[in-house]
């Protein structure tokens, strides 16, 4: 990825972007199916679905919801540098590319975008 905000997204890495969102509703939906499965599993779905959010909200800056959601279609790809279905560390890739996503944009997620996590947590 580019270094940081400072710079554009390369086109190659815009090509990846929109190759992997092309089909958004779609893409949402696989999101929130794999939560559902996985989300007692993992320590970070609350970010997860804070991340979620803030890509749904109109007021997030284009390239605040492109970087969220690079790293959500980690999260959904099946192609995964550590299966998902190893014990311990299956999630740790993920965890790692979200945790890197997050702390990029941290300002951007707000706590409405975190409370709408928890509310959503609890009905998992």
């Amino acid at each position: 990825m580019s270094d940081g905000f400072t710079s554009r997204f390369t086109a190659e890495e815009m090509a990846a972007i929109r190759k992997s969102l092309r089909d958004e509703a779609r893409f949402g939906s696989e999101f929130l199916v794999r939560l559902k499965r996985v989300a007692k599993r993992i320590p970070f779905s609350e970010d997860l679905l804070a991340a979620w959010f803030c890509t749904r909200d109109p007021a997030t800056p284009r390239r605040v919801r492109m970087t969220l959601l690079a790293a959500l279609g980690y999260f959904v790809l099946p192609v995964d540098a550590l299966p998902d279905i190893m014990p311990i560390l299956g999630f740790t890739d993920d965890a790692a590319v979200i945790a890197a996503a997050l702390a990029a944009v941290a300002g951007s997620i707000t706590p409405e975008h975190r409370e709408r996590a928890r509310k959503a947590m609890a009905e998992l």
